[in-house]
């Protein structure tokens, strides 16, 4: 995309186009995968914040060196 073309995108649009809100994105699914496969383990909702921790001690780094391997 030229960056005359990029210019006119909404701002919204423009976030959205970014690698890091992409990254953002597939990051913030894998936590919430975590959050569900984790309430169903506990049986009840454990919370995003409770995922969200678990899953950065957990998985994160692996995830990172995973998705860095194939080029995303």
């Amino acid at each position: 995309m030229s960056d005359d073309r990029r210019n006119q995108l909404p701002a919204n649009d423009l976030l959205k186009n970014s690698s890091l809100y992409r990254e953002f994105q597939a990051e913030r699914e894998e936590i919430l995968k975590h959050k569900w496969i984790e309430s169903e383990k506990a049986g009840h909702d454990i919370g995003f914040e409770r995922a969200l921790t678990d899953w950065i001690v957990r998985h994160r780094s692996k995830w990172r060196k995973t998705r860095q391997a194939a080029g995303h």
